[in-house]
């Protein structure tokens, strides 16, 4: 947290950073409002104290081009005796309150921790129409996850960006908050935002927001996604679907730690850590072009591939577990457990839709089911009510699904797939047509 304290007095501004380090907050000072511009430009603050009257650029002015150029920031005003007037007409412009010299510094700090909290609510608010609350944890007893626990560890202490892949509904969102969850940065906010899902249209002004006027429709400024996520992380899911033109934009804001909303010829510093995450195979999507190598290198410090749930069966009791407890709270109806048939059943299926698929079958079994108990016979999925027993994959099973996954890694490209299955392509068309594969 850092506050910037804009007073033309010296000793006013000491006071005030004395006070805020007693609380642990970090301040800048800043003696008029020129200086106080330039480290709005440069850096990243989550509020401001500035004086009412100051030469150069008075703090009028100084609120005035906030609101027209600058960050969202929450301000407190300090005025002294008699200047009641201008600090009702900073109140007007968007400071959120003022002071009056003498003022009781430990007042003031009271009430700058008061705006900040109240500023985190409203970003909740309004990031909780982009970000929707995920069910599942992350839990697991596989030895392969509890590497990648390892690694999330110790990347959560570091602001180094981070390349999450792995099939749909593994579980990449659940891995990044748990990383935001053990940051420094947890009490700042955490964006998902689906790259997929926002038409190509609106990405741009979604991600970088927009001035007034900026396009027919801009009725009101509008701060972007990279902006409200200040001081938080920024989870970018499916970033492989991201049009070139914006992975150009998405690059200079991974270089320089800035964006500028669109309309505008200001740029604004910001200081997000950038998760992102894919479904796709990037390496291949370099390879024709069709992602930025460039960009990929950026996003690609550190990857984690999050295995598909039918490598990691063994974890589906737990998971089951986390599930019923969430949907006791959600749904208002007590379902205990799960019966051994189920549970066995569930094991004896291979989840295309992973997680995501195997929280909508117990969501839709606890609804249904009668008794405290979800039963073999609840879990309305046709291959888990014909699964009696489980049943060891033959050879062939075996086969047939490892050149499936191997050509989805590679989105049909038999030559690598050939290469990563140590056959040769000639072998690959000839499994293809015995297996009577779509490709």
């Amino acid at each position: 947290m850092r506050v910037l304290v804009v007073d033309d007095e010296k000793n006013i501004r000491e006071s005030i950073k004395r006070y805020l380090e007693l609380e642990n907050i970090e301040s800048v000072g800043a003696e008029n409002g020129i200086s106080a511009q330039r480290l709005l430009e440069e850096e990243v603050f989550s509020a401001g104290i500035i004086d009412l009257k100051m030469p150069g650029m008075n703090g009028l002015e100084l609120l005035s081009w906030i609101n027209d150029y600058g960050p969202r920031l929450p301000v407190i005003m300090i005025s002294a005796y008699g200047e009641i007037n201008d600090a009702v007409t900073a109140m007007k412009l968007g400071a959120q309150d003022y002071i009056v010299k003498p003022f009781d510094p430990e007042e003031l700090v009271l009430r700058l921790k008061k705006l900040i909290e109240e500023q985190k609510l409203r970003d909740k608010v309004e990031l909780g129409k982009l970000s929707p609350a995920n069910s599942g944890e992350f839990v697991s007893n596989t030895r392969k996850m509890a590497d990648i626990k390892r690694i999330a560890v110790k990347l959560a202490a570091t602001p180094s960006t981070l390349l999450i892949t792995g099939e749909s509904g593994t579980g990449k969102e659940v891995l990044a908050r748990y990383i935001h969850g053990l940051s420094p940065r947890r009490d700042g906010p955490f964006i998902a935002v689906n790259i997929g899902g926002i038409p190509e249209t609106l990405l741009e002004s979604e991600l970088f927001g927009y001035e007034k006027g900026a396009f027919t429709g801009a009725a009101a400024r509008k701060n972007g996604i990279f902006e409200l996520s200040r001081e938080g992380t920024l989870f970018l899911d499916e970033i492989g679907d991201m049009p070139l033109h914006l992975q150009v934009k998405l690059l200079r804001v991974l270089q320089e730690k800035r964006i500028q909303r669109l309309g505008s010829t200001q740029s604004i510093p910001v200081n997000a850590r950038i998760i992102s995450a894919t479904n796709r195979n990037l390496d291949l999507k370099v390879s024709r072009g069709e992602f930025r190598e460039d960009l990929f290198y950026r996003l690609n410090v550190v990857r984690i591939e999050m295995p598909p749930l039918r490598e990691r069966k063994e974890d589906i009791p737990l998971i089951v577990g986390q599930l019923l407890k969430k949907l006791k709270l959600k749904i208002g109806r007590e379902v205990k457990e799960i019966s051994p048939e189920a549970l066995q059943g569930l094991q004896a299926y291979d989840f295309p839709g992973n997680i995501r698929e195997l929280e909508n079958i117990i969501e839709r079994a606890f609804i249904f089911a009668e008794g405290n108990t979800i039963k073999h016979s609840d879990l309305q999925i046709p291959a888990l009510l014909s699964a009696r027993l489980i049943k060891p994959a033959t050879l062939k099973e075996s086969e047939k699904r490892s050149i499936i996954e191997a050509l989805h890694r590679w989105e049909g490209n038999r030559t690598r797939t050939a290469a990563e299955l140590g056959i040769t392509r000639r072998t690959l068309w000839n499994k293809i047509k015995e297996y009577g594969l779509d490709v």
